[in-house]
């Protein structure tokens, strides 16, 4: 009785096309998951996201989950997770994505998720790190852990939207760093992102973790921005 009286008072709306939600459906409705635009990108390894690393960085696998068109479905879904505090987004997303990452065997050995890290003024300003919740339930999916204290970011950033990729690379080069690498030598990371656009930042943290000896690196973001 008090849950529908807060249904009723306060509804819940998609996070896809602000429809209200129905009593089983979560964050998105049946109807915009249903209509998700889906890469399946890890059903093949020279899919798009891993063919914009070709000659940048040395991958064991690349994928996006879902495809990002300009004013469609996945925008709106990644601007409620971003600016919205909508951490549900990435929970669903996750939840979509872990059981088929699962069956990449490249990424059976992978050791560590590590999410691109905000910078603590950032952090403190948004209140959240927006692809956290989504590496959290690829890290319960995958049986990984979920480590988001090696990469951090140590530069403020200024918004890189309308730069290309030579110089949101030029950036973002030097605005990361590592943190107790000695202690993760060998290992396998899981890297993720929200968006891939021009893969810039991706690029640097890449390069910060395979500077650890004997890393090895994939890369997973919840969606691919095509042009």
């Amino acid at each position: 009785m008090l849950q529908s009286l807060i249904n009723l008072l306060y509804p819940t709306l998609c996070n896809g096309c602000d429809a209200l939600l129905l009593e089983y459906e979560d964050t998105i409705c049946t109807r915009c998951r249903h209509d998700l635009p889906f890469t399946h990108h890890y059903r093949n390894p020279g899919n798009e996201t891993a063919q914009k690393f070709y000659g940048r960085l040395p991958l064991e696998h690349a994928s996006s989950l879902v495809y990002f068109h300009k004013d469609g479905m996945v925008q709106e879904l990644i601007h409620n997770l971003k600016y919205r505090k909508q951490q549900s987004v990435g929970r669903v997303m996750g939840g979509l994505y872990a059981p088929l990452l699962k069956q990449v065997p490249e990424l059976a050995t992978v050791t560590d998720i590590i999410p691109v890290p905000l910078h603590p003024r950032r952090l403190r300003e948004r209140g959240y790190n927006q692809v956290t919740e989504f590496g959290l339930v690829l890290s319960a999916g995958m049986e990984v852990s979920y480590t988001d204290d090696i990469l951090v970011r140590e530069t403020y950033p200024k918004t890189q939207t309308k730069k290309g990729r030579e110089k949101r690379a030029a950036g973002v080069g030097s605005a990361f760093g590592i943190r107790n690498a000695e202690v993760h030598v060998g290992k396998h990371f899981l890297l993720i992102d929200d968006v891939i656009t021009t893969g810039a930042t991706l690029e640097a943290c890449g390069k910060l973790l395979l500077e650890i000896p004997g890393a090895r690196l994939s890369i997973v973001t919840i969606a691919y921005a095509q042009s």
